[in-house]
């Protein structure tokens, strides 16, 4: 996925509907891949786009976490964390392999491949506009927000 792309893809939700990107046209759209759902950095990460739900509300986007998970594990999460914005379930691979965010990871000394921690923040006519590489969980939603304020500048 490069910058100024134009995307669309179509993926479950948490609670097995059918969401398509262009359905949130219009406004600023944040993706953010995470490996799993209900670990600890994905918790984080994930809690921190909560608390700062209502300034990236007020700032006109929406959030969207996407994970390889199930819907229902997806639910189980959103459940467990109180997670205000919908996150989308793409067990088969599809929309990683789109945004190329499957890498292969180092875990207790195997190889494994596995979801680099990547946001996206697409303008109201789904171009890609920032990408935001090894994302770091803690404060990552805070600087998500400056970069939407950024671009209304």
């Amino acid at each position: 996925m490069e910058l100024n792309e134009k995307v669309d893809f179509t993926v479950l939700n948490e609670d097995g509907e059918t969401v398509h990107l262009s359905d949130y046209k219009g406004q600023p759209i944040v993706l953010f891949f995470y490996p799993r759902a209900d670990t600890p950095g994905c918790t984080i990460e994930a809690c921190g786009f909560r608390d700062t739900f209502d300034k990236l509300q007020k700032a006109g986007a929406v959030v969207l976490g996407i994970s390889r998970d199930t819907p229902k594990a997806q639910k189980k999460f959103k459940e467990k964390y109180n997670l205000n914005y919908p996150l989308l379930a793409d067990s088969d691979e599809k929309i990683c392999n789109l945004f190329g965010v499957l890498k292969e990871k180092n875990m207790y000394g195997k190889k494994v491949k596995g979801i680099e921690r990547t946001t996206y923040l697409f303008g109201p006519d789904l171009t890609l506009l920032k990408i935001f590489p090894k994302v770091k969980p803690e404060g990552h939603a805070e600087e998500v927000l400056a970069a939407i304020k950024a671009l209304k500048k």
